[in-house]
């Protein structure tokens, strides 16, 4: 029973090193500036405060950044899926010239961040007419080596005779891959939204690059717009920015964890 118990320590260490700086955050948005100022590291607040979020709600328009940064975010995990689909059971199942090739390919393009292309797409945008639209904030994130690879590796388990036998029924290559492997692959695209969504929907440098317009700016840069440079940065009303920010992320593992669990313990077998 004492092993037991010790065995937990560990657990509860990485926990709290996960949850505390979120708690910390909270906690931070709670507190007046003043007090920040006096003891920034003090985890507790003396009155628990909500001017910081009132401010926030009415500094910057919350639900039209927010919309802006879902639909941007929810687009581009859907069309990742869409592609990454296809891509994977091409490299899993099909045989073809230079197969070895193309996935060395995209293991290679796991390598290169978007930073180090961003000249040339915005080069290649902009004389479109595309830059301050959200297919500049889309587009060029539809195709990802990352679920190229997880859809490949997770076909690779799938039996050979199950598609032999749809094919033998009549079934296309792409009912097979919608109608037949994708609902298979539940819980693999169902970690490949999570992680494409928070990715995207937490990324600051592209829609900051892409965009100058508020009406397709996304909820980061507003929350970056919280900081007053000259008076000091308020503290507060960053953390309650960014408390708000978060919470559709942890809405959206709340729901999907299930699924995430499934994935992993598929893989660990």
């Amino acid at each position: 029973m004492m092993k037991k118990g010790r065995s937990w320590i560990p657990l509860a260490v990485v926990a709290l090193l996960w949850v505390g700086p979120y708690a910390w955050m909270v906690s931070t948005s709670l507190r007046t500036l003043p007090e920040i100022v006096a003891a920034p590291a003090w985890p507790i607040p003396n009155s628990i405060q909500f001017e910081a979020y009132r401010e926030v709600l009415t500094t910057i328009p919350v639900g039209r950044y927010f919309l802006n940064t879902t639909v941007m975010a929810v687009a581009i995990a859907l069309l990742q899926i869409l592609l990454a689909l296809p891509a994977g059971y091409a490299l899993a199942k099909l045989h073809f010239v230079g197969k070895k090739a193309a996935f060395a390919l995209v293991l290679a393009c796991l390598l290169i961040p978007a930073q180090v292309t961003f000249v040339p797409v915005f080069s290649m945008l902009g004389p479109l007419g595309l830059v301050n639209t959200f297919a500049a904030l889309i587009l060029p994130f539809g195709v990802s080596a990352l679920g190229t690879f997880l859809v490949r590796q997770a076909l690779l388990s799938v039996p050979d005779e199950m598609i032999e036998a749809a094919r033998l029924d009549g079934a296309s290559e792409l009912r097979i891959v919608y109608g037949l492997l994708a609902p298979m692959l539940r819980p693999t695209l169902a970690s490949l939204f999570l992680f494409s969504f928070v990715f995207h929907y937490n990324d600051y440098f592209w829609p900051l690059v892409m965009t100058t317009d508020d009406d397709v700016r996304t909820l980061p840069l507003a929350v970056a717009l919280l900081r007053e440079q000259g008076t000091g940065v308020r503290w507060h009303i960053v953390m309650a920015g960014n408390v708000i920010l978060s919470l559709p992320v942890l809405a959206l593992f709340a729901a999907v964890q299930k699924q995430i669990l499934r994935a992993v313990t598929a893989r660990a077998g």
